[in-house]
Order: C-alpha cells, then sequence, then structure tokens
C-alpha cells in the first residue's frame, strides 16, 4: 500500500447516508484534478458567507477569489465518479485578512480554507454521502471529460441544460504539494472544518494563456456569473499527480446560516472520460 493511507485513520467508520453506505475515511489514489481561479467582486463573495468569522480571501480593487475545480475520480475507495466544485477562498477568524497573504500561503496561513459554494457528482451514493456527512452542498449532474496532452476540459450540464465548460491548458511551474486542504461547509446551520490529507504535485500558471470558463443558462451558472468575475483567469492548477484522504469534519462555529445550494433531482448522472494518446 502507499505510505501515505497507512496511517492512522484506517479501519474506519461505517457511515450512512440515504442510499450512501460508506467507509470514512474516503480515500482517493487516482484522479484527473484541474481548475481555474477568477477575480470576483467582493461584495457579491461576502454575501455568500455563512457566518461573520468567515472572510473571503481579498485583492486589491474590492476583490475576492472564486475557484472553479474539476476532479475525474478514477479510483477511490467508495469506486470513481465525477464532481466540480464551485469554491471560495476564506480564512476563518476574527477579523479580514491582509489582502493577498492568504492567497500566497494557502494552507500555511491560520484559518485558511475553501467555502464550498456548488459540489455537483455524478452518482446519488456521492450526493447523499456528501450532504448527509459534511453538509456539501451537493447535486447529481453529468460530466464529459476530455483529457489530452494539451489541455483538460470539464463540461458539466443536468439533464441536458449546460452548466459550465471549464478548460485548462496544461502550463505553468512545478509545485510539490504536501499541505492539507480544509474545506468549509454548513450542515444543520452547524459551520463545518473538514482537514483532508493531501499529497501530489501540481503546475500553477498566473494569468493562463488559453484557459477559459464558459457559462450556460442554468440556475447554477446564472449564480455564477452574478458574482461579477473578470473576463480572464489569474491562475491555473492541473494536477500530475495526487492522494487524498477526505475524514470526518468536525463543527466549528453554531448557528450560521444555511448554505443549501442547488438541490437538483434524484437520478443518476453520468461521468463520460475521453483520453487521447499519451495524455
Amino acid at each position: 500500500m502507499n505510505p501515505f493511507f497507512a496511517s492512522s485513520l484506517r479501519p474506519g467508520k461505517i457511515l450512512s447516508h440515504g442510499v450512501a453506505t460508506f467507509k470514512c475515511p474516503v480515500l482517493y489514489f487516482r484522479d484527473d484534478a484541474f481548475a481555474l481561479f477568477y477575480t470576483a467582486d467582493k461584495h457579491a463573495v461576502e454575501a455568500l458567507m455563512p457566518g461573520k468569522r468567515l472572510h473571503p480571501v481579498s485583492l486589491p480593487g474590492n476583490r475576492a477569489l472564486v475557484g472553479v475545480v474539476a476532479f475525474n475520480y478514477l479510483e477511490t475507495s467508495i469506486g470513481p465518479y465525477g464532481e466540480v466544485g464551485i469554491i471560495v477562498p476564506v480564512v476563518h477568524g476574527h477579523k479580514p485578512p491582509p489582502l493577498l497573504l492568504p492567497a500566497l500561503l494557502e494552507g500555511r496561513y491560520p484559518g485558511f480554507g475553501s467555502l464550498v459554494i456548488h459540489l455537483p457528482v455524478t452518482n446519488q451514493t456521492a450526493r447523499d454521502a456528501g450532504r448527509g456527512e459534511w453538509g456539501y452542498p451537493k447535486f447529481i449532474a453529468d460530466m464529459r471529460f476530455t483529457i489530452t496532452p494539451e489541455a483538460m476540459t470539464c463540461d458539466l450540464s443536468e439533464n441536458g441544460r449546460h452548466i459550465l465548460t471549464l478548460h485548462v491548458v496544461r502550463q505553468g511551474f512545478l509545485i510539490r504539494d504536501e499541505k492539507s486542504l480544509t474545506t468549509f461547509s454548513v450542515r444543520n446551520r452547524n459551520l463545518i472544518e473538514t482537514v483532508i490529507p493531501n499529497k501530489g504535485c501540481f503546475r500553477m500558471a498566473v494569468n493562463p494563456q488559453g484557459s477559459y470558463l464558459k457559462l450556460g443558462d442554468h440556475e447554477v451558472a446564472q449564480g455564477i456569473a452574478g458574482l461579477g468575475f473578470a473576463k480572464r483567469p489569474l491562475l491555473s492548477r492541473y494536477y500530475l499527480e495526487r492522494n487524498a484522504i477526505l475524514p470526518q469534519g468536525r463543527v466549528i462555529e453554531k448557528d450560521v446560516l444555511p448554505l443549501d445550494g442547488y438541490a437538483g433531482i434524484d437520478g443518476k448522472g453520468r461521468c463520460e472520460t475521453i483520453y487521447f494518446p499519451d495524455a
């Protein structure tokens, strides 16, 4: 076994939510993972915060960061599925953080993490597990991943309605990543912090050329458009390899505002992957 997974977190605890019965923590062995980060209107992003101690990472000019992240989970302890996250880098604390610094330090900055705004997935098991245990705002959708030597693309839709297309060109400088990832979500009016051990390496580019996000006419896309994204992405990121361990979260704040996101309907989503040679 990969030494990364040979930790005290396993064997795990059996959990059940809806149609999902699974062992927690969930292990992620192999995936295609890529993302774009845009600047957005700070006031619009602040309106998404469920509690007064969550502060968006701020940039000059009354801007904040918002990310769109795609995961094509190829091998996990709960089976393969696709996932797309709309996330806001934030800091949990008593006062707003300084400009830029949390974005530069990420997990090394105290209280840094990502508030999950939407998290569509491609099957009901992943949806029920995520909503029931972590409060992640998941819904069932269809995803088509196209992976080539030059770029990585995810087309996201629901019942034929286009939500978004995320296209990330492979470029940038190489970074070894062994920082845990922290997410914030809301379950039953409780703010949940989940610290996810993560190990891999990725390439990151500033003002990436050729990468883009295209939004559709779905209500989720309309909500994203309302955040006032810049025309071009500020950062791109794609992983060459990655392992992760998703444990249970912990309550860090009570009586916050709900953050249920778009609910969608029951059903089975599609996850299609197209690999071109040598990708």
